[in-house]
């Protein structure tokens, strides 16, 4: 992971030359979450977005990064491995009073969430999120409001980009994505084989 992180960093170098003046002189961004494709997506668009970024797939590796240089943004997972996201927030905040984070949240850990807004976090989104938005989140101003899209994901579209997320996490085992889904597989299997809902 370590080497996945310099990668993007060193490449990260080249999309900063061009600046992006909605992040100010400190276009530095730690992405925290140990899903690995999830990551490395999002790391890609934050790149083309002018950010510099530095990945982390665990709480452990999160606050080692923090501590060895406070970002001036921050993504951050509540639910990893090895434990709370909150915990790599605090490590930013010790060092950086002035990090914008924004924690990323399951369905379940909303609660989570308000406690994570109240440790000094700037907001919170709820899995799965687009790069779009946590790019306008992460750029808001102070008292701005992300704006509610006029057409949200349906439930189905939720649920669906939730079985999706799991099964790529699977690394596309239908077995394994059933059973972390509670779900029997031929009904995973006709749904996987349906195009995405609305």
């Amino acid at each position: 992971m370590a080497d996945a992180a310099s990668q993007v960093a060193k490449s990260a170098t080249g999309t900063q030359q061009a600046g992006n003046p909605d992040l100010g002189p400190d276009p530095s961004l730690l992405i925290v979450d140990d899903d690995a494709p999830f990551l490395r997506r999002l790391a890609r668009a934050m790149e083309s977005r002018g950010f510099a970024v530095e990945l982390a797939g665990s709480v452990a590796e999160g606050i080692a990064k923090a501590k060895e240089a406070a970002p001036a943004y921050a993504v951050v997972d509540l639910r990893l491995g090895d434990g709370t996201g909150l915990d790599v927030i605090e490590a930013i905040r010790e060092r950086r009073s002035d990090t914008r984070i924004i924690v990323l949240t399951g369905y379940g850990n909303i609660a989570t969430a308000v406690t994570a807004v109240k440790l000094g976090a700037l907001d919170y989104l709820a899995k799965p999120a687009d790069a779009d938005d946590v790019y306008l989140a992460l750029t808001q101003r102070p008292g701005e409001k992300a704006e509610i899209p006029e057409n949200p994901m349906s439930a189905d579209r939720i649920r669906w980009e939730h079985i999706q997320r799991v099964y790529e996490s699977c690394d596309r085992n239908v077995s394994e994505t059933a059973r972390r889904l509670n779900m029997h597989r031929r009904t995973l299997q006709r749904i996987l084989a349906k195009r995405a809902p609305k």
